[in-house]
């Protein structure tokens, strides 16, 4: 719904508490969304230096001023490494940036599987990106879990994005063993999966727990590094697994013109992980 003028003056200010401790404030020059869907609290803002900003359950999931560098790093190095992605999944992604980017490859069919249809139309009205995006005919909205969209669908894919939530309410199936050996099964031979896995100060357990179950999985299954502005602590991780596909020795990477950030000097650097990070993966679970 929209917010009428006396709701829009008493709010002056979105928090999100990253820790007990710490967080990240935005002053609100305006309140642009106000709803909630059955699963959650949905709002976007706008703030004079990240301009629109989107919450769910008062959580940052994108801003206008910094949301490339997650996109990008989410999307590319999964499309820049494999030779020839036609079919592509996103499980996730309501507000559409990474179905953007895999739209500047020359894909076949995008799937978007969004459980919130509220959070896509939300997104639709007050991201100007979002509605281009669904002009492409290539590519293919479906509200539904993700969870079950995959028990369902026929088609299998070279490249699956999990474009998911922190893993609370209905995000948390998507990242669990369960769901992670359901991808696979619809995965293409020498296919890619790509799924933001979380902070990279304040997951190290998470991110531990997580690679002992992917090791068993996937041939293929590596650590890598991102920076988000406004994510918790500024540096944000993603998996990179495939059963035939080594990002170590990729030698060529196929990037589209326009991008941001990804170029193949960050591709490389990606996967070069601090001495903690590495240390606490191979202690293990």
């Amino acid at each position: 719904m929209k917010m009428n003028k006396a709701l829009n003056a008493k709010k002056t200010e979105a928090r999100e508490y990253q820790t007990p401790a710490s967080g990240i404030f935005f002053t609100v020059k305006e309140v642009l969304y106000e709803g909630r869907s059955k699963f959650q609290r949905i709002e976007i803002i706008r703030n004079k230096d990240y301009g629109r900003v989107l919450l769910l359950d008062g959580l940052v999931q994108t801003t206008e001023r910094d949301e490339f560098y997650y996109h990008e790093m989410l999307v590319h190095p999964a499309l820049t490494s494999h030779a020839r992605p036609k079919n592509v999944l996103i499980v996730g992604g309501g507000d559409g940036g990474a179905l953007r980017e895999v739209l500047k490859h020359p894909v076949e069919k995008a799937w978007l599987v969004e459980i919130d249809g509220k959070v896509i139309e939300a997104c639709r009205d007050h991201f100007p990106w979002l509605k281009a995006t669904f002009r492409d005919p290539r590519a293919e909205l479906v509200v539904a879990d993700g969870n079950v969209f995959i028990d369902k669908v026929r088609e299998t894919f070279d490249v699956i994005l999990v474009d998911s939530s922190d893993p609370v309410g209905p995000s948390t199936v998507l990242h669990q063993e369960a769901f992670y050996r359901k991808l696979k099964s619809k995965l293409n031979p020498g296919g890619i999966i790509a799924a933001q896995a979380g902070s990279l100060m304040l997951h190290l357990d998470s991110h531990a727990r997580k690679r002992a179950f992917l090791k068993k999985i996937f041939k293929r299954a590596a650590l890598y590094l991102g920076p988000v502005p406004t994510y918790p602590v500024g540096m944000w991780c993603y998996d990179f697994l495939s059963d035939k596909v080594d990002p170590a020795k990729i030698r060529t990477l196929y990037i589209p013109d326009g991008l941001k950030y990804f170029n193949p000097d960050v591709y490389r650097a990606a996967f070069a992980l601090p001495n903690f990070l590495a240390a606490r993966l191979a202690k293990g679970r």
